[in-house]
């Protein structure tokens, strides 16, 4: 019953990174702020992250090689938030 459930609830925290992701990406549809597009594009490795691991049976994920996939995608919002904020004090 455990397993069935951690499945679920995986599923659903993997379904609910993809939407924020697609939100995201109408965000930046909508205003081409590259910001949107990082955040859009983080969700989504995040979402894949949580997939993976809901159907890999590894059981330490800080040790395996898909925790990596994390690190990109937060990787991916410093380096858009960086960019953001030196780009706003030359304007």
């Amino acid at each position: 019953m455990t397993n069935e459930l951690n499945a679920f609830l995986s599923g659903a925290i993997t379904l609910g990174f993809f939407v924020a992701g697609l939100f995201f990406a109408r965000f930046w549809r909508r205003t081409g702020d590259g910001l949107f597009a990082a955040f859009a594009a983080a969700f989504a490795l995040l979402g894949l992250n949580q997939g993976l691991l809901t159907l890999s049976a590894i059981p330490v994920e800080e040790r395996s090689p898909l925790y990596l996939i994390r690190l990109a995608a937060f990787l991916i919002i410093i380096i858009a938030i960086v960019r953001k904020n030196a780009r706003g004090s030359a304007d």
